[in-house]
Formats: C-alpha cells, sequence, structure tokens
C-alpha cells in the first residue's frame, strides 16, 4: 500500500521545494524484519491489514496502537517528479526532525542514514530520482533503550515517548555548486556585521565571487563582495549606519541575501535574517545590547496533548509567545531539547528572549558523550543566526554527565575530576564555536565552568518563606558552593534561579473533555511516586474529606491555583527585592501531562491567577510588606517597593485600599521616584489602623501604582485577631514537662490544675501509657502539640510523615484544605495561607480513617498521601486532636496560634464540638 499525493511546488530563480509532508503509509516492524524482507523496494506491496493512513509530521504515539511501542517503523509515499527540476541541480530530501534513527530509500535506493531526534538533515537523491512516479520509504528506530541516547525527558519518569518523522519533510533542487550556510555576528561596538558563507560543490573557487546585501524593511542597508577562498568559503564586513538593535521590546531584524556569481552570473541565492544584538555576562550582571537586563522567565518544554513535540494548532507558537509577553516573561528556557525552528522565528520577530539546551542522555558513556557533543554543535549550527538565542546549555542537572540517579556504574560530577575536565572541555569548545552568547555548563548545580551560576530551588511560600530567604542569603553570599571546581570565577557569574514553582491543580474535567477519553498520562508504567500519578484520582479524593470542602472539582482546582498564585508571588518578590539575584526562571510555563505546575494549564489556557501574575512579573512591579497576622487595635506600618528591572528612572503615584473590616489607611507616601534596575523602598509609607474586633477576620490590602510603564498593583492579606478574650472558665492540665507551655497559658488567664483526672483539657507535647490509659477510660480531651523546636507530638496514637523544612518537591506539590470553624477568619478562603506564617507544620498526621475529624486535609499531588496537622481521634471514651502547626512556643505572641490554640481548647472542653466564636 503506498499512498501517491501531488503537492504544490515552490520556486525561486535557483531553488525549488516541493513538501512531502502530508498523508504517508505506516507499517509497524517489531520483529526488524523489513530490511530483510525488502519493505524498501517498490516491487514490495505493504500489505493494507498492517498499515495505518498518517499525517506527518507525526510521532507514532499519537497512534493508540503504537503508544507504547518502542522499535522499528517504516514510512512510505509516492511522489510525482519533473526532470527538469533536477537534472541539472541537485536534489535533495531535508528532513526537519526526526526521533530517532533515519533512513531513506527512494525507489529502493538507499540515500542515507542520520541519527539524532531533534536537528534537521538532509540526503542527495539525485541518482535516486527518476522522472514520473518515484517512491520514498523511510525506516525510523527509536529503540527501547535511549539511556545513550539524547532524549530529553522522553519516557522513566517523566512523560510520553515522541517517535518517528515529527517535523516536516521537503524536496529540494538546489544547484550542484550552491552556498551552504551563512553566519551573521554582530559586533555593536562598531556597529558592523562578519557574514560568513560556506559553500558546497566547488570546484574553481577562482571563478566565484559572492554578492551580500543586508536589508531592513525591504531598504537595502548594507552591500558588499567578496572572493571565494580555496576552502570554498567567503567572509565579509559590513557596516550598517545607525542600526536599530535586536531586543523583546524592540525586534529589529535585518534581511541577508548572499548570491553566488560564476564570472558575473548568479548561480545560487541564500536567504536568511538576523538581529543586531549583543549579550555578555560580568560582575554578577547580564548585559543585552550592553545595558543591564534581569531575566524574568519561565520553562518551557515544549510538549502538547494528543500532538506532543507539535502544537496542535498553527498560531499556537504565536499564542505562547504573546502570552507569555503579557505575562512579563522575557524570556523562555525551551527545556531538555532544541526548540523548534519555527518557534524560534517567531520568537526573533515577537520579541522574547531564549534559552537553549540539548536533549540529554541518562548515562555518561562515549557514546552519550558524543551525541550529544554533536547535537549542542548541530543547535549552534541551525541557530547562529537567531538573535532570540542568548544562551546555550550543555547539561541538565547533570543528567548524562554525573550520577542524580543514583546508579551504580556512575560517578557524580561534584567528585569525578575527569568529569569535570570533560565538562570544561565541552565548556571551551562550545565557546569556540558561538563566541557571541553565553554558554551554562550544567544547568542547576555542579558547576565548573559556566557564565552563568544558576539554581534549581523548589521552595513553597508561606510555609517555607523564611527558609526561602534564608536560602537566598546563602546563594547569594557563597556562591561558589554551587561548583564542583572554579575553572570560571563564581562571583563573576550572574547567578539565575533557573527553576522554581508551585503546583495549582488543573480543571481535569474540562483536560478530559479536551481529549475526548482518560488521557494517556494517567498510569505509565513507569510512575513510581504516587504524586505523579492522576489514575484514580476521583476516587482518592472521595476517600479524603475534601469533598466536604468543595463543591466540585473546579472549586478545588481553583483554591490550589490560587495557593500556586500566592507562593509563586513571594519566592519572586524576595527574589527581585535581592541585588544578589540577576533573574529567575519559573517552573514552568504550562503544565505538562500529570506536571501541574504552569502558568497556563496543558491546552494553553488560562489559570485563575492570569492578572494578578502578570502584575507580579511586570517589568516594573510594586510590592507591599506588611506583618499578615495582627492583633485588633494596631497599627500596621507599610512598606512599598516599587522594583524596576528598566533601566530608565520614573516616577510612581500611589493608592491604598482596604476591603473586609472596618480599617483606615493613612498613607505618608502618594508619590515616589524610583531608580533604574533596581528596587526603591520607602519604609512605612502608609500606617493601617486596625479596630478592635470581637473575632478573627481579615482586611485585603491593595496597593496600586501608576508608573511610567503602566499600571500595577499587589493584595496582601491581613488577619485580625482579637487581644483581649476572656477564656472561658475550664480547666486545663499540662504536664510538669511542658511548664513553659503551662505558663504560656496561665498567663493567659487559663485555670491550669494539677489533677488530670478532673481537667476539662489536657494540653501536652506527649502522652505516655498512663496518661491513654486515663483518657481512655475517664473520656477526658487532650490536645497535643509538637514539642518546640519539633515537628511531631510524643504519641503512640498517630503516625506523623515529616515534612521537609526547606526545599521540597512535595511541598510544592501539596494543598493544606479546609472548611472548619476552627480556622474560621484565620487566612485564606480554604486555605491556611499567610495568617500562618511561621506556623506551618513539619510533620502531618498520616495514619487517617475514616472515624477521624480530619479538620484540615493535607494532599500532595495527585491527591496523594493524604495527612493532616489538624484532626481529632476518639480513644476510648475521650477524645485526643493532634495539632502539629507550630503553636507550642508561640501561643500568646503569634496572633493565629493564640487564636488557634483558644479554640481547640474550647472545642475539646465543648462535648458539641460545637466553636464559639470568641477568637
Amino acid at each position: 500500500m503506498t499512498i501517491h499525493q501531488t503537492q504544490p511546488e515552490q520556486h525561486t530563480t535557483y531553488r525549488s521545494s516541493k513538501t512531502l509532508s502530508g498523508q504517508w503509509t505506516f507499517r509497524l516492524d517489531p520483529e526488524d524484519e523489513g530490511v530483510s524482507h525488502d519493505w524498501q523496494t517498490t516491487e514490495h506491496e505493504w500489505p493494507i491489514d498492517d498499515c495505518h493512513s498518517v499525517t506527518v509530521p507525526h510521532a507514532w504515539q499519537e497512534l493508540e496502537i503504537a503508544r507504547d511501542y518502542t522499535g522499528v517503523a517504516w514510512y512510505r509515499r509516492s511522489i510525482d517528479v519533473d526532470d527538469s527540476n533536477w537534472t541539472e541541480k541537485a536534489a535533495l530530501i531535508r528532513f526537519g526532525a526526526v526521533d530517532y534513527e533515519t533512513t531513506l530509500w527512494v525507489n529502493g535506493v538507499q540515500c542515507g542514514t542520520n541519527r539524532d531526534g531533534y536537528l534537521p538533515f538532509a540526503f542527495e537523491v539525485s541518482d535516486a530520482l527518476v522522472p514520473g512516479e518515484n517512491t520514498i520509504t523511510v525506516r525510523v528506530k527509536d529503540p527501547e533503550d535511549s539511556s545513550e541516547i539524547p532524549h530529553g525527558k522522553q519516557g522513566a519518569p517523566w512523560y510520553q515517548r515522541v517517535s518517528g518523522i515529527w517535523q516536516d519533510v521537503t524536496l529540494e533542487t538546489v544547484p550542484k555548486t550552491r552556498i551552504d550556510r551563512i553566519r551573521a555576528t554582530p559586533n555593536l561596538d562598531t556597529d558592523n556585521a562578519r557574514i560568513d558563507i560556506d559553500l558546497v560543490g566547488v570546484e574553481e573557487p577562482g571563478a566565484l565571487t559572492a554578492s551580500v546585501r543586508v536589508a531592513r524593511d525591504g531598504e537595502d542597508v548594507a552591500t558588499a563582495e567578496t572572493e571565494i577562498d580555496g576552502e570554498g568559503s567567503a567572509a565579509t564586513t559590513v557596516s550598517i549606519d545607525d542600526p536599530d538593535y535586536w531586543s523583546p521590546e524592540s525586534p529589529t531584524l535585518y534581511d541577508v541575501t548572499v548570491e553566488l556569481l560564476r564570472d558575473g552570473r548568479v548561480v545560487d541565492r541564500y536567504e536568511d535574517y538576523f538581529g543586531m544584538r549583543s549579550i555578555e555576562s560580568r560582575d554578577g550582571q547580564l548585559y543585552l545590547n550592553g545595558e543591564p537586563r534581569y531575566i524574568r522567565g519561565a520553562l518551557d518544554q515544549g510538549y502538547y496533548p494528543e500532538t506532543l513535540y507539535r502544537p496542535f494548532d498553527e498560531d499556537l507558537f504565536e499564542h505562547e509567545i504573546r502570552t507569555a509577553k503579557e505575562l512579563g516573561f522575557n524570556l523562555l528556557r525551551k527545556h531538555i531539547k532544541p526548540a523548534h525552528p519555527d518557534f524560534l522565528e517567531l520568537a526573533d520577530r515577537l520579541g522574547i528572549l531564549v534559552w537553549e539546551e540539548p536533549a540529554n542522555p541518562t548515562v555518561h558513556t562515549e557514546r552519550s558523550k558524543n551525541e550529544v557533543r554533536e547535537q549542542i554543535h548541530g543547535l549552534i549550527e541551525r541557530d547562529y543566526n537567531r538573535p532570540s538565542v542568548i544562551i546555550w546549555s550543555l547539561y541538565n542537572e547533570e543528567w548524562g554527565i554525573g550520577n542524580p540517579q543514583g546508579l551504580d556504574e556512575e560517578t557524580s560530577l561534584w567528585e569525578d575530576e575527569w568529569k569535570q575536565e570533560y565538562l570544561e572541555a565541552l565548556y571551551e569548545e562550545a565557546k569556540s564555536w558561538d563566541p557571541t552568547r553565553l554558554v551554562c555548563d550544567n544547568s542547576g548545580w555542579a558547576h565548573v565552568a559556566t557564565d552563568i551560576n544558576d539554581y534549581h530551588q523548589y521552595f513553597v511560600s508561606p510555609d517555607r518563606a523564611d527558609a526561602w530567604a534564608d536560602n537566598i542569603e546563602w546563594m547569594t553570599s557563597t556562591p561558589w558552593e554551587n561548583y564542583a571546581a572554579t575553572v570560571t570565577d563564581p562571583e563573576d557569574a550572574p547567578l539565575i534561579v533557573s527553576e522554581f514553582g508551585t503546583w495549582g491543580m488543573c480543571d481535569l474535567p474540562a483536560i478530559e473533555e479536551y481529549y475526548g477519553e482518560t488521557p494517556p498520562w494517567f498510569d505509565y508504567d513507569f510512575f513510581d511516586d504516587p504524586i505523579k500519578r492522576p489514575a484514580g484520582v476521583y476516587d482518592r479524593f472521595q476517600e479524603t474529606t475534601l469533598p466536604a470542602v468543595f463543591d466540585d472539582w473546579a472549586s478545588l482546582a481553583e483554591t490550589w491555583q490560587h495557593r500556586e498564585f500566592r507562593s509563586n508571588k513571594d519566592v519572586i518578590e524576595q527574589m527581585r527585592l535581592h541585588d544578589g539575584v540577576a533573574g529567575y526562571v519559573m517552573t514552568e510555563f504550562t503544565d505538562i501531562e500529570w506536571e501541574f505546575n504552569g502558568v497556563l494549564d496543558y491546552r494553553r489556557e488560562q489559570k485563575a491567577f492570569h492578572d494578578e501574575f502578570a502584575a507580579v512579573n511586570a517589568p516594573t512591579s510594586v510590592v507591599a510588606a506588611v506583618n499578615h497576622a495582627q492583633w485588633g487595635g494596631e497599627s500596621v506600618p507599610v512598606d512599598v517597593t516599587i522594583v524596576n528591572d528598566t533601566v530608565e528612572t520614573g516616577r510612581a503615584v500611589l493608592e491604598y485600599e482596604l476591603e473586609g473590616v472596618e480599617a483606615s489607611i493613612d498613607a505618608d507616601v502618594l508619590e515616589m521616584e524610583y531608580a533604574a534596575f533596581e528596587p526603591t523602598t520607602f519604609a512605612e509609607a502608609a500606617t493601617i489602623s486596625l479596630p478592635d474586633v470581637e473575632s478573627a477576620t481579615t482586611v485585603d490590602l491593595t496597593v496600586t501604582a501608576e508608573t511610567d510603564t503602566g499600571t500595577v498593583s499587589t493584595t496582601e492579606r491581613i488577619t485580625v485577631v482579637p487581644r483581649s478574650v476572656s477564656p472561658h472558665d475550664h480547666a486545663i492540665h499540662v504536664p510538669e514537662h511542658n511548664h513553659q507551655l503551662g505558663a504560656r497559658l496561665a498567663g493567659a488567664r487559663y485555670t491550669l490544675v494539677d489533677d488530670p483526672q478532673v481537667a476539662d483539657v489536657i494540653v501536652t507535647t506527649g502522652t505516655d501509657h498512663g496518661l491513654l490509659e486515663l483518657i481512655a477510660e475517664s473520656g477526658t480531651a487532650v490536645l497535643i502539640l509538637p514539642p518546640a523546636h519539633e515537628g511531631a507530638p510524643h504519641t503512640e496514637l498517630f503516625d506523623y510523615t515529616t515534612l521537609s523544612e526547606g526545599e521540597s518537591w512535595n511541598l510544592v506539590s501539596s494543598l493544606f484544605a479546609h472548611d472548619s470553624p476552627l480556622l474560621d477568619g484565620l487566612g485564606g478562603d480554604h486555605r491556611p495561607d499567610w495568617a500562618f506564617e511561621g506556623l506551618y507544620p513539619t510533620a502531618v498526621a498520616s495514619d487517617l480513617g475514616p472515624e477521624d475529624a480530619v479538620h484540615v486535609d493535607y494532599v500532595e499531588g495527585w491527591i496523594a498521601n493524604w495527612a493532616s496537622p489538624l484532626v481529632t481521634r476518639d480513644h476510648g471514651d475521650g477524645r485526643v486532636c493532634s495539632c502539629t502547626f507550630r503553636l507550642t512556643d508561640q501561643y500568646g505572641e503569634h496572633p493565629t496560634a493564640t487564636a488557634l490554640l483558644d479554640r481547640l481548647v474550647e472545642h475539646l472542653a465543648t462535648d458539641s464540638g460545637v466553636i464559639p466564636d470568641t477568637r
């Protein structure tokens, strides 16, 4: 079976092309018997029952029958060729990208083999073509074992494999003596550009000259002519009068046309474009066109629902770039695989910076080293003229060079000096291939020789806001600790946090509706971490108490997305306020399959916080610093900072608005001048006067700044707690070993009793056998808290899971949620939020059952690892409440801690469990 299709031709005077994209016949070859059975010959008929019609470009995993298939597959189609198209020229079949190993036959004649999954290649087919109908046959092999192959995040433990002809295919006719490629190297110091020209098929270089023309908007701005040297190459420098430099704000491009002449007659013409743009790093800062540039980036992995590596809409690349700029991003880091060339052209034309990197292998062998090196070289050659590209990475997180997986046969880049020497040599080689761009040797850590000192840090806020602040201080004060060897100067390299981010659950029913079925990424065989497995998520949701908190999945997703925003907002603001950080790259631009940490979802639809995030990420933004938990009747100072990433000074007009409890604000600063390229802070720019309140409530402060670049605003919620509340007359017992806690409770005018048997409530940091017997037999209620500076209470009544006190992928994927009156007025809607700053737990009760009264749910990822920081459990005739919020040493000082502990005592002392509206 062969699909026969006529495609429109595209002609110029010297070159022509015919697209071979479209319908092809596709056939699997699981036994790899095709070559031995002559599938490549025109005489061999492909059985209809074994074949499928596919539209190239495509990945064979788009077909349900081949979704999990690795191995060999074949493509075939026929084309009609006019003999006048190529008999006096060379004919090439060019592939944009095929994953992984490609062999081409034309009319049964083998024309070439290529190995690489991401970059373009071409085979000359002049001798194999015949006038009339021609049969094109392609064999593709993508082996199951990809450990030595640059494969990025295909397969375990990440996303769907991608195999086959996933970019366009064309038949081209070109002159036999022709221009192969040109390199335009701008020099902004002299406002000129060096044009290097490489030729093929040169037999008499002395008879050839090259004419160079540079134009902008169709008008010539520079011309030059040059001789061809004996190596079949040429170079010339053209000066551009008063050029416009390329930048994201002004993406000016120059068209370059090179004509090849023999004895004054044009024999070939080659066209491309470039931008007058420079990038450098020095003194801890990036400079674009000689001006400082702060990076506000997002990780962009370039995966799409159903079509995988290809966009599902022809306008999607443009939509992505425009949306990224709308959201305030000025850079996209195209992660772990070369960017699609169509994306790069739009990045050049629409104006966004790009950080590119090769795909990574898993292991470090001679083969994997060679393939990484070849891919980096090919990537630089392909994209050398693309002004949007400013950074090349060589490796990511040691994948394929170190040992992040803990393999027995691998060694860590931190320790292996031979690997460090290899990486240094590769860095130097990449710089020799392209001295105009920055090179990052190993993104994330264990640097050796690099132009950028980047970190991958996953902190969630407000849960670990203080730990994140401490981490920023560590990074900026000891940059050399991120280096395995210091071939380049750590203190000279700009510090960029190139991965961070928090998860925000997607609208899963909408994703399922998009697919029309259960998405294929719901239950990969390689899932080994429950937070990554969507399969069974609805059942797990029902097994928790979350259905009592949220009316439907949409309300859960909206709450989780607001947690994502609030966390990322603080993480970003802390970086932007610190002069030692030169930029950031957020993980990530869109959700990817099961990974729901995007600013957009997998369909490229907006999440709940779209407009709010754009204000946080804008070139000029406003930050309001307040204490988020306050006593009623107090005054709250507000520090206001204008963060300005531009190189222009400006003036901002400020407005303050309060919403919620009746409060007033006295604004001392209504206008402020702000500096160029740094934050400008006015301490106590305003003061909020909070009223006395009878119960906990909230007030939202919104600060709006009219700046020279636009209007931005920020909102901070303040929780207000009554300071003076007379506790109910309950007898409290606090064991002697908790004397400090007892003193705090006594200071709050609780009545403390020595005999636990007469107590209404026992408050303790642990239970022994005797206490548990007392609870069970007497019906006493007990509140157990963790000891100061510890995560979990000392008790056998609950099992606890420890949570990281710092960076944690589990924590950034987590959600605390509640609909409990115990937390009324304390923080956000269904979330503890900033009211609990400094109180977030480092352990949660994890052995929950249907009889437990769960007041606050804790889940990670796809509703996994259900636990609780606040849960009440019956024990015999008594009740025990486990609270791992850190109240023990903050009662009486922290308003939220005080209100919550008072409510818990009242809750446990009251048989009905009804919470009086006291705090």
